[in-house]
């Protein structure tokens, strides 16, 4: 016979056992589950410190050697270049050459009708023979009255007044002719000449136009160019002064002849540097013969330029501008970011020539964050430049 006490002590040792078993079970799952999170938080932590970590480009400073490129815009100018203005009022009687006519020199391009000026030539020339007749008679007069001294007929104060009175009638006989030379001058301006062999550049005249005499003051009829020889003038910056000189090689390129080039050569420069713009104009001479350069035109101007030192340089790109003034980001031996100031020896457009702040060995980087402070941790991707350093991960 079974013992009903001893079944209801089995039967509550078995739940005892099963929840035992399900609390460890539960347990098991809990801390299965807190692991994994903070499994899962400490990945994403690491995750997002690297990806905190910068990932650059770095490039190592080359030694420039020997003479360097600079390419500057430049400006042409006529060897010779002339505005044409009247000497003379009048009307525009004709004229003779348009915009692009060649003349040479002394061919007319223009007469001028003036007829207040050959009013004036022959009043001119009436006054002239007025005071060469009263001159005539004055000297006849001292003559008879020097003559008449002599039988004491007459005061030596009379004779003396009659020669003087001679005399101012021959000066007024010179200022007379003196003023037909002028007038008669200004009847060959009447006529409007090339001043030398060029090319009609601007005609702003035409027949029957009221002309106005002036010394650059009216607006000038014509003007005349020279172009077989052209003057460029290029401001190069005060930093490229020391190049500057009778060995500076030049050459010229303009759109409207693609991929050719033409040879100048150098003249002179200001000497002087423009504080508009803190570069120094120089003058270049090229020659034009065949016409293929337009005067005023633009041009580019690639100068070959002694360097004559050695000098790390860098692209552009690496410098770093601010408060701080001109810095470049290198990387140090732990890997950190290490800012150094800099100073620029000469700009070349895309590359820069330093003249202090870095060493040749220096790991430089190459278009650096805007974020990039002192002391940031980077990681290196690849060399960008020269002979860098080697790629790290």
């Amino acid at each position: 016979m079974v013992d009903p006490k001893h079944d209801d002590v089995r039967a509550r040792s078995r739940r005892h056992v099963i929840t035992v078993v399900a609390l460890l079970v539960v347990g098991a799952v809990v801390a299965q589950g807190v692991w994994s999170r903070a499994h899962e938080r400490a990945g994403l932590e690491h995750w997002t410190q690297a990806q905190a970590i910068a990932t650059v480009s770095v490039i190592r400073p080359v030694m420039s050697e020997g003479a360097q490129q600079l390419t500057l815009p430049g400006r042409l100018a006529a060897n010779y270049d002339a505005p044409i203005y009247a000497r003379v009022s009048g009307y525009l009687k004709s004229w003779n050459v348009d915009i692009g006519a060649r003349v040479h020199k002394g061919q007319v391009l223009a007469e001028i009708e003036t007829p207040d000026l050959n009013a004036q030539l022959s009043q001119a020339q009436a006054d002239l023979a007025n005071a060469q007749a009263a001159a005539q008679l004055a000297q006849t007069t001292a003559k008879r009255w020097t003559q008449m001294l002599e039988t004491d007929s007459v005061s030596q104060q009379a004779v003396d007044e009659k020669t003087g009175d001679a005399q101012v009638k021959l000066a007024a006989v010179q200022a007379a002719k003196a003023n037909v030379e002028r007038l008669e001058a200004l009847e060959n301006y009447k006529t409007i000449t090339a001043p030398f062999d060029g090319i009609v550049t601007e005609r702003r005249t035409d027949i029957g136009d009221l002309i106005s005499a002036g010394g650059g003051q009216g607006p000038e009829l014509f003007r005349v160019a020279d172009e077989k020889q052209l003057r460029v003038y290029v401001d190069v910056p005060q930093n490229e002064a020391g190049a500057i000189g009778d060995k500076l090689n030049a050459t010229l390129t303009v759109p409207e002849h693609p991929g050719k080039v033409f040879d100048a050569k150098y003249v002179s420069s200001a000497s002087a540097v423009n504080a508009a713009n803190g570069a120094i104009t120089i003058e270049l001479l090229c020659d034009n013969a065949k016409g293929q350069l337009i005067p005023g035109a633009y041009t580019q101007v690639h100068l070959t330029l002694d360097g004559g030192t050695h000098a790390l340089q860098l692209p552009a790109s690496a410098l770093i501008l601010g408060d701080h003034g001109e810095q470049v980001a290198t990387i140090g031996a732990d890997g950190h970011v290490v800012m150094k100031r800099v100073t620029i020896a000469r700009d070349l457009g895309e590359e820069v020539e330093i003249g202090s702040g870095v060493e040749p060995g220096d790991r430089v980087i190459d278009n650096p964050p805007d974020s990039l402070t002192q002391g940031d941790a980077v990681r290196i991707a690849r060399t960008a430049h020269g002979g860098g350093a080697d790629a790290q991960g």
